[in-house]
């Protein structure tokens, strides 16, 4: 039985791309008129006494203990242990849509909607998953990937896992994806695929014009007819250390690129501002002819899917990262950081140019946080353990033959040192 409330949501949404997409559970989720909405009245008319929100409040703001407010002394007691609203702090997602634009200027007059604000980036792919990942809508996803993509779609939503092979010939494998999303939408009726770039575990983000074919792809499958997600996971946005990379998110260009295609943007802090245990992230949909009345009735959906899990997230975090953002000193301070990955990442690039093995081949990599190499010998655990026990050296078995280093956590200074144990042990197995 669909609550009355999801119903109404569902037929705003009838007919469009989102309709076409939704799981059985997104097609049930709904914001109650409860303590959060009725609360959210008594926020603006009740001026006597508001008896509606489980807080401790005294002359109208929370009280806090002195042994927290102590350690946070620019932020006062709303900033800090106060409830935060169910879609996030709105002068963060406001900023954070600013920013986004900044950094994706091809966004700029289009229409999408408002950031949802979400605990971690996680978060941010397990709620996409609840409202549109089903046993017969599967995600499609690149070989090798970061295992939690499985585990959201398979262990939680019952999905098959469906996969393409990343690379082909030392390059981003446009055909197999293209073939991959063509086989899900003759088999399923519409296709849900997942690009993460800079890419974990290998670190590679599509040049410009691996990007436009990307899109080309896309558009052309939607012209056929078949509905289109297309979720970036955008957590390692802007880390790029080569010239000829895309610099816009894919997320730019699916914005408005058919209405078949439903655009979702999954970002935040946590990695390209380090902030990683803040866990704050966002995200953003979009789909040409989408009316504002639709948006809202999605990111309501995207509130339930909030509310019924971890209520919201954390207020001290969006509270830091808004004075963050708004900091002149910010976006310095962070040119200053990725510097530093540049140079580690030079090193590390200089090392596998410089030395061959017969066992490890580099897959492609130019951003991000990690690099990644192909076991020809299948045995990726073996040689992790062995260089674990051995030289104290932990990387990561990714798969039978997939070792993840994350270069990003290796100072400058060991990064040869690391290197060479790897090929060494590598080379002894």
């Amino acid at each position: 039985m669909i609550n009355s409330l999801a119903q109404g949501l569902n037929e705003t949404l009838k007919g469009t791309v989102v309709d076409a997409l939704m799981s059985d559970m997104g097609k049930r989720l709904y914001f109650p008129n409860g303590i959060i909405s009725q609360g959210g009245e008594a926020a603006k008319d009740a001026h006597l006494a508001n008896g509606t929100i489980g807080m401790a409040v005294a002359a109208g703001s929370p009280i806090e203990l002195e042994s927290y407010k102590k350690n946070m002394p620019n932020l006062n007691s709303r900033e800090t242990v106060a409830y935060a609203k169910t879609a996030g702090n709105p002068d963060l997602r406001k900023i954070w849509k600013e920013k986004i634009i900044q950094k994706n200027p091809d966004l700029k007059g289009k229409n999408f909607s408002l950031p949802v604000l979400v605990p971690g980036l996680t978060a941010a792919l397990s709620y996409v998953a609840d409202i549109f990942v089903d046993v017969d809508k599967p995600l499609l996803a690149p070989n090798p990937c970061w295992d939690n993509y499985e585990l959201i779609t398979s262990a939680r939503r019952g999905s098959p896992f469906n996969m393409f092979e990343c690379f082909k010939d030392g390059k981003f494998n446009l055909a197999g994806l293209e073939e991959a999303m063509k086989v899900d939408a003759q088999k399923y009726g519409s296709v849900r695929v997942i690009l993460n770039f800079p890419q974990n575990p290998s670190g590679y983000s599509p040049t410009k014009d691996e990007a436009k074919a990307i899109v080309k792809i896309v558009r052309e499958i939607a012209e056929s007819g078949k509905k289109v997600l297309v979720l970036s996971d955008d957590a390692y946005f802007g880390l790029n250390y080569e010239d000829d990379i895309e610099p816009q998110s894919l997320f730019a260009y699916m914005a408005d690129l058919h209405e078949n295609v439903l655009a979702i943007k999954a970002d935040g802090p946590t990695k390209e501002d380090f902030a990683w245990g803040f866990r704050t992230g966002f995200i953003t949909f979009a789909s040409k002819n989408l009316t504002d009345e639709q948006y809202t009735a999605l990111t309501t959906k995207f509130m339930a899917a909030i509310r019924s899990s971890v209520s919201c997230a954390s207020t001290p975090s969006q509270s830091l990262v808004l004075k963050a953002l708004s900091d002149p000193a910010h976006e310095a301070q962070k040119i200053e950081l990725r510097d530093m990955l540049k140079r580690r990442y030079d090193a590390v690039r200089a090392f596998v140019t410089n030395h061959k093995s017969e066992v490890l081949e580099p897959l492609p990599f130019n951003s991000g946080y990690f690099m990644s190499f192909h076991v020809k010998t299948s045995n990726a655990e073996a040689i992790r353990k062995r260089l674990l026990a051995e030289k104290g050296i932990g990387i990561i078995q990714i798969d039978p033959n997939t070792l993840r280093v994350a270069f990003s956590s290796i100072d400058e200074d060991k990064i040869d040192t690391v290197y060479s144990a790897i090929y060494e042990i590598a080379g002894a197995m």
